[in-house]
């Protein structure tokens, strides 16, 4: 009797061992914090490398941490809004993706991304297929995805 107590006990044991390590295998995969190499949907080439951190506020923003074009080091966003504090400051180093919230099991959204290269700002959702961050920017139903690789 007691032996076979203990060997349910064990098989409980392991089974909340797998339970666990299959949540934090699901937690991870799901994250998108970290450094991410922007990909240029129309040319397919690395563009810079922005980095996701969650904030004391709850919410998720992104920074250009690196521009892989030289010649654009000190670039600046001469084409945002005047009103936007981002306004004439260097690209390196701005914060692109603001006030992005987790929605979803998969998705956050509620936040914005800059297109530095056109100043514009755009609604964002940002989600994982596999090890890439899909980031889409919205205008009204009109939408854009970019898929951002793991960097170092």
């Amino acid at each position: 009797m007691n032996l076979k107590s203990n060997f349910f006990k064990a098989i409980k044991f392991g089974l909340a061992i797998i339970a666990v390590f299959l949540f934090s295998i699901n937690s991870q995969a799901q994250a998108i914090t970290g450094k991410w190499k922007t990909i240029d949907d129309e040319t397919g080439e690395a563009k810079s490398i922005v980095q996701i951190w969650l904030a004391e506020d709850g919410l998720y923003y992104g920074k250009i941490m690196k521009l892989f074009d030289e010649t654009k080091q000190n670039s600046v966003c001469d084409k945002c809004e005047q009103s936007d504090p981002r306004y004439n400051q260097k690209v390196l180093g701005m914060k692109i993706i603001q006030k992005m919230k987790k929605t979803g099991g998969n998705e956050y959204t509620e936040g914005t991304i800059l297109d530095p290269n056109n100043g514009k700002v755009y609604k964002c959702k940002l989600f994982r297929e596999g090890d890439n961050l899909m980031v889409r920017g919205y205008i009204a139903f009109l939408y854009r995805t970019q898929t951002w690789l793991p960097a170092e």
